[in-house]
């Protein structure tokens, strides 16, 4: 500017203080790291489990087969996806209704992986006190081995990850002969990458950012919440005023409440939050800050539950309803889906069977004065195996069915079966009745299905 006037830079987003939390223990750290070890158990071991020959879960898109253990799922089984998606959803809202955000406190993966890569920050580096000097200290041959040996296991596990996300999609131990043979694919290798790199900077850079400014979940989870719904709190009726005192000292004396400022809630949050200044949408509801501070009241001989789980409405001495209408409407439907989910894939049947009449002749009088319908049955083979089918129909008596299905229907493809159906027309009293069609595999009983149709006469 002329003159020499002092230019103004202007920041368009605040500098990321880098937090350190504080490792804690209690019934809450217990309950996620039991949280970590299922999910994070059941996702890198679930591959490895062999099943009837093959992987028990495998999705296999080229083939269009999806292995879930016992079940062969095909692309027009995608209605089961759009269930368990509507179920997703709904537990999602259920559970946020009566105790806010227990999926990210406990089961998001964002949380999961920064779990794991914190404990390995803290093995390798120390405490919270020792890695902020580290991160204060200059670059020397000390800081530059612990630093190169955390990334080190920190890259290690996500590549470990990114494998095993493709080994759900290509199997894992012919996945395993391709990297060590360096002949992976294209896709093979970019997805084994980029998850590997999506979960080094995610759970190891970003972090709190990405459920501070990514995530959309943060910010409308207020839209579930109302005055009943459990959330992590600080008593400010009881902690307040807050103060330094001795171990010994009575704090109505003194003219304070039971918070000592110790600042510990604010030192083990993994968003560097201070609980104190109310529900924040940063919040992610590990409860870390519940387990310090009863441990801190438990120190001062002070009841606990200074912090805690509770709600607005006993906050203000009210009454807590957690059984309220949106609970119920949401957990009525909730069970109503997964119901109905569960129900399907029991009752799914291993074949399809879908009947088209033939449309150019109706029907036909054959030259031993039977009545003739012909149909197209299209036969879709869901099993994992080939198989021949039987084709049979029933409704009136006297029926003749003729029908082409001598020949094998490869797993997952559609057979085109033409049948003829003939019928004494003294049989048959009305222009048009319904008669069903059954198929049944040859080699095993329970593979089939049925359908109707009908049969029409000349009038």
């Amino acid at each position: 500017m002329a003159g020499g006037a002092p230019t103004l830079r202007q920041e368009l987003y605040e500098k990321r203080q880098a937090i350190h939390p504080r490792q804690v223990t209690g019934t809450f750290a217990r309950l996620r790291v039991a949280a970590v070890l299922a999910l994070l158990g059941l996702y890198y071991l679930v591959p490895w489990i062999p099943w009837d020959g093959r992987q028990a879960v495998l999705f296999d898109l080229p083939a269009r087969k999806f292995y879930v253990f016992g079940l062969v799922l095909w692309p027009q089984d995608f209605i089961y996806l759009a269930g368990l998606l509507i179920v997703a959803a709904l537990s999602l809202f259920f559970f946020t209704a009566i105790a806010g955000r227990l999926w990210c406190g406990y089961a998001c993966p964002q949380t999961v992986w920064t779990e794991v890569f914190m404990w390995i920050e803290h093995r390798i580096e120390g405490d919270r006190n020792r890695r902020i000097r580290l991160d204060n200290s200059p670059m020397d041959a000390r800081k530059f081995r612990l630093r190169f040996t955390k990334h080190a296991a920190w890259i290690l596990l996500s590549l470990w990850t990114g494998y095993t996300f493709v080994g759900y999609f290509t199997p894992i131990l012919e996945l395993g002969d391709k990297i060590i043979g360096l002949s992976t694919g294209p896709w093979e290798t970019f997805w084994v990458l980029f998850y590997s790199f999506a979960t080094y900077g995610n759970a190891g850079w970003m972090r709190e950012q990405v459920c501070i400014y990514m995530c959309p979940y943060a910010r409308f989870q207020s839209a579930m919440f109302d005055r009943n719904t459990l959330i992590i709190s600080y008593d400010e009726k009881r902690g307040e005023p807050r103060g330094h005192r001795s171990r010994g000292d009575d704090p109505a004396q003194k003219g304070l409440g039971s918070c000592i400022d110790c600042t510990l809630c604010v030192q083990v949050c993994p968003t560097g939050i201070d609980i104190r200044e109310g529900l924040q949408y940063q919040c992610i509801g590990c409860a870390a800050c519940v387990d310090i501070c009863d441990q801190v009241m438990e120190k001062m001989s002070y009841p606990k539950g200074l912090v805690r789980y509770t709600t607005l409405n006993a906050l203000e001495s009210g009454a807590t309803r957690l059984v309220r209408p949106r609970v119920v409407i949401y957990g009525a439907v909730l069970l109503a889906v997964t119901g109905a989910l569960i129900y399907g894939l029991i009752s799914r049947a291993p074949v399809e069977l879908d009947i088209i009449r033939d449309r150019n002749v109706l029907y036909r009088v054959t030259d031993s004065g039977l009545v003739e319908n012909i149909y197209t049955l299209k036969i879709l083979n869901k099993h994992g195996d080939a198989h021949r089918f039987r084709i049979e129909a029933e409704g009136l008596p006297g029926m003749q069915v003729y029908a082409d299905a001598d020949r094998e229907i490869p797993s997952g493809s559609v057979g085109n079966v033409t049948a003829s159906v003939r019928i004494d027309p003294v049989d048959l009293e009305r222009p048009s009745t319904n008669i069903l069609f059954r198929v049944t595999a040859e080699d095993d009983p329970r593979i089939a299905n049925e359908d109707e149709a009908s049969f029409l006469r000349p009038r």
